[in-house]
């Protein structure tokens, strides 16, 4: 047989494969995602993620700074409020001595140049659990945005480099750009959860923070899985409302929305590789069904191929152990 093209040339080696691959994960891709309690010396499992940790403030600024040994440059903070402290408004968020607020400091003195990005919602302060003021069994959306303005400033104030809206109300982009400008905080950035979807698989880490929501469900914010041109449509006005990221959530299920995100808006676009896509991998090589390190390379680069700039993941540490190999 005679072929003017054989494609397995460049497939047969791999010294061959590395030359031409068309994606390579790097440990600047990655965002890490910390879990924070109160108290001192606190490493606490998560059951439903294996090998991940809730870790008390002390123990947070020692894991940052082996992060930063391994190169990775960013996390994302969320913090794991008291049920004592949690009331109808969230108002524990604002608290300039607050939780998220003491860890910003702290990670900044210890890690000057570490990145920081915060959650910014109010399901782990709300006795509700919901992101938003609840009114009559409403999630009601502008009394909500009007608190997640402060809070963006009061996260602001302490160092935070980027503020992270997980909320999904309308409007909250503009209104925090316009607080965080009004406030001389011209440098903080905002990565938007644009197109935030209503899944099945948050539920890990839903069991990280206790931040189940009390009655219902998320559906009246989050978005419809069934819908792609809403994601894009929510993404370009996020941008426009004057966003610098725009996140893509979950990752797996949604590599044609992060596509669609990607090709639409002139931003860097980030997915987040959420709990249950962690769990997932974690339980099926516990029980020998899939190899573990192969599971996480392939998923990684099927989100990065698929558009993401920038990954937040819970296996950041294990991706850059295993691609420095």
């Amino acid at each position: 047989m005679i072929l003017q093209r054989r494609n397995r040339i460049l497939r047969q080696s791999s010294a061959i494969r590395s030359l031409v691959a068309e994606t390579i994960l790097t440990p600047n891709d990655f965002i890490v995602p910390l879990f924070i309690v109160e108290g001192e010396n606190v490493t606490d499992p998560i059951a439903s993620m294996p090998g991940y940790y809730r870790y008390s403030l002390d123990n947070t600024v020692k894991e940052v700074k082996h992060l930063w040994l391994l190169g990775l440059k960013c996390v994302l903070l969320f913090v794991k409020c008291n049920n004592e402290l949690k009331n109808h408004y969230g108002t524990e968020a604002l608290n300039a001595d607050g939780l998220m607020q003491r860890s910003i400091k702290a990670i900044k003195n210890a890690v000057p140049d570490m990145l920081i990005m915060t959650d910014v919602a109010l399901d782990p302060f709300n006795s509700d659990g919901h992101d938003g003021v609840v009114e009559n069994g409403e999630i009601v959306n502008d009394i909500t945005v009007d608190i997640l303005a402060k809070m963006s400033v009061s996260h602001a104030q302490a160092g935070a480099n980027f503020v992270a809206p997980s909320d999904m109300m309308d409007g909250r982009i503009a209104a925090i750009r316009k607080a965080l400008e009004e406030n001389n905080f011209t440098k903080t950035g905002i990565m938007a959860y644009s197109a935030k979807y209503a899944s099945c698989f948050y539920g890990p880490f839903r069991d990280a923070l206790d931040s189940a929501p009390g009655f219902g469900d998320k559906k009246t914010y989050q978005m419809d899985y069934c819908n792609r041109t809403e994601a894009v449509k929510e993404a370009m006005m996020d941008a426009d409302e004057g966003a610098d990221i725009i996140m893509v959530k979950p990752a797996l299920s949604y590599l044609d929305i992060i596509r669609e995100v990607k090709n639409a808006v002139d931003l860097p676009v980030s997915a987040y590789n959420i709990s249950g896509e962690y769990a997932m991998i974690k339980a099926a090589a516990k029980m020998g069904w899939i190899d573990e390190n192969k599971a996480i390379l392939e998923t990684l680069t099927s989100i990065k191929r698929s558009g993401a700039d920038m990954i937040a993941t819970y296996f950041a540490k294990d991706v850059v152990k295993l691609i420095s190999q």
